[in-house]
């Protein structure tokens, strides 16, 4: 059926340790297992600062159907930071303006990117089989990264300090063992069901079908999502352009819909023509009917074993909160894990993934469950509140903040992170806006010393940097220049435990100048940076790899960013365990 996509084919090849009698088994730092989105991401974060990975997936191409669609400005990012340049965005189609309909009637809208000076827009739609390929192309680029297809895991043994696989090949089975696995195996995740771990949550009965279907349309690029629309009456639509000319049409059924039936052609077609008119031209490309659920795990780490993505959670896919927070899963383990696999920082470092994660997954699923609930309303009760709610929305603004077709995804403020230093400064120097420890960096735009345009989020990531803020950045003071260097020289803030230093990218941030040799200088010649962050000259910012702030202060302490790093990189917690357990034997 499909008409706008060929599917790749990756060769399998046989693994070295079944090339030879009596081959041993291989081991590896780090293995991923999983190469959806999510598993990709987090192959790539690591192999590109430098961490050997294997990559295993038991298929050998990618993700069949559009699938996941849609694509938030912070995934976006994300993917930025990796190394994935433009080419999401170039195929994807982009948009900001979400519109929700009550019967024929326009009730609400919203715009995803009110806000001027951002690179990326609010979300891209484009077909999961796509972003897969996309990240299979950069993942080619990496050397410290290999991949295995049609290669099945089998078995896991969990141990103190290592974990075995059993692997099945179409030439025959292998044992290999790594320091740690990283599980991106799906919504199923058969390593979870092999390990007997646990996943908690409501199973919603309802059922959606999916229509991938190949048209031309002159249908803005926004999307659209009715409720008891003439064309389905007592039910839901949503509509979104794809690449390709491929909209997604997505059609609430109800729990007593028959899934195998539905999917037949001579079912679907009547369906769409209603909506769109017996003239539009139309071929259907892919379809599907599922149902969603709304669950996550207990814990995402077990020992050596971590799960991200939909292994470790799962939402309905109402405001896209799936692949997008799969994908910042990677983006929070990914620096974590290169820390601890490089002995920079301790074991324990990998516990605030589950702890930020968690959290993150907690937000998500509490708005998908209310999402869900809006639009397929338990009782007779909650359909009457519901389309009270709607009629009210098209003329009193209090009920459109009520109105629920999905709160679409956006990153998580981290603010309760045990990572965090709480800002010190108060009073007239307390900082406003935002960007508190623990938020996603706002982008903004930028220019370097030699006039280069740019944008402020292309600077940073994939290390600590810190953020200095100065009228003339040719102007700087001796001892600020002392500081900043301090800070860029790779052993200034080794801690006094035997973790390897850290080293951290000073930046000045500056309407004018440029900083003297070995400090990079950034022009916010609009304001831009200085407004999101609520900058004053002095004022300073650490940022994590992941790109959240880690602390901020209002003057430049090379003590205080020293502590911070400390505890950004959990060996402050370390530090605090130990002194605890040494006290309490004492005692």
């Amino acid at each position: 059926m499909q008409k706008t996509f060929t599917y790749p084919k990756f060769e399998y090849v046989t693994p070295p340790e079944l090339a030879g009698a009596g081959a041993a088994p291989g081991h590896y730092p780090v293995v991923v297992v999983g190469a959806g989105p999510v598993g990709l991401a987090t192959a790539i974060d690591l192999a590109q600062q430098g961490q050997p990975v294997l990559l295993l997936d038991d298929d050998d191409t990618v993700s069949i159907g559009s699938r996941g669609v849609c694509y938030a400005k912070r995934t976006l990012e994300v993917l930025d930071r990796i190394g994935c340049d433009n080419r999401f965005v170039d195929k994807g189609v982009s948009w900001d303006v979400g519109r929700t309909f009550f019967g024929e009637g326009e009730v609400f809208n919203f715009n995803l990117r009110p806000q001027a000076g951002h690179l990326r827009p609010g979300m891209i739609n484009l077909q999961q089989y796509y972003l897969e390929e996309f990240l299979i192309q950069r993942s080619d680029e990496l050397p410290a990264l290999q991949k295995r297809f049609k290669n099945k895991v089998t078995a896991v043994t969990p141990g103190a300090d290592r974990v075995t696989l059993q692997v099945d090949t179409p030439d025959g089975p292998y044992a290999l063992t790594t320091d740690w696995l990283v599980v991106a195996d799906g919504a199923r995740s058969p390593i979870r069901t092999l390990l007997g771990l646990d996943i908690e949550g409501q199973v919603f009965k309802d059922r959606f079908l999916i229509a991938d279907v190949v048209m031309k349309a002159d249908f803005p690029a926004e999307r659209w999502f009715w409720f008891d629309p003439p064309f389905h009456p007592n039910q839901s639509v949503l509509l979104h352009k794809q690449a390709d000319n491929v909209w997604r049409i997505d059609f609430q059924l109800g729990w007593d819909a028959d899934p195998v039936e539905e999917k037949k052609p001579e079912n679907v077609i009547p369906r769409i023509r209603a909506m769109l008119g017996d003239d539009r031209e139309f071929e259907l490309e892919w379809v599907s009917v599922y149902t969603f659920q709304c669950r996550r795990m207990n814990r995402f780490t077990h020992g050596r074993v971590l799960f991200v993505g939909d292994a470790a959670h799962q939402v309905s896919p109402f405001g896209a909160r799936g692949a997008n927070s799969g994908i910042q899963d990677a983006d929070n383990l990914g620096w974590k894990l290169k820390l601890v696999m490089t002995g920079q920082a301790p074991a324990t470092l990998l516990d605030t993934y589950h702890h930020e994660r968690a959290f993150a997954a907690d937000e998500n699923l509490l708005n998908s469950t209310r999402s869900t609930d809006f639009i397929t309303p338990k009782s007779a009760t909650s359909k009457l509140f519901r389309n009270a709610v709607l009629q009210l929305a098209g003329r009193y603004p209090f009920a459109r903040a009520l109105v629920n077709s999905g709160r679409l995804s956006v990153p998580t403020w981290l603010v309760d992170s045990p990572l965090n230093t709480p800002d010190s400064d108060e009073g007239a120097h307390a900082f406003s806006g935002q960007m508190m420890p623990g938020a996603p960096l706002a982008d903004a735009p930028v220019r370097t010393a030699a006039g280069a345009e740019g944008w402020l989020l292309h600077r940073l990531g994939n290390g600590f940097h810190l953020l200095y803020a100065a009228p003339d950045a040719s102007a700087l003071d001796d001892a600020t220049v002392r500081a900043l260097t301090a800070l860029a020289a790779l052993n200034a803030l080794a801690t006094s435990d035997s973790a390897a230093p850290i080293a951290i990218t000073p930046i000045v941030i500056a309407a004018t100048g440029q900083a003297p040799a070995g400090l990079t200088t950034l022009h916010d010649t609009a304001g831009t940076v200085a407004e999101r962050c609520d900058l004053r000259p002095g004022s300073a910012y650490l940022i994590r790899p992941d790109q959240h702030v880690a602390a901020r202060w209002r003057s430049l302490d090379v003590a205080k960013v020293q502590a911070a790093l400390a505890r950004a990189t959990g060996r402050a917690l370390a530090a605090q365990t130990e002194q605890g357990a040494a006290s309490a034997l004492a005692a």
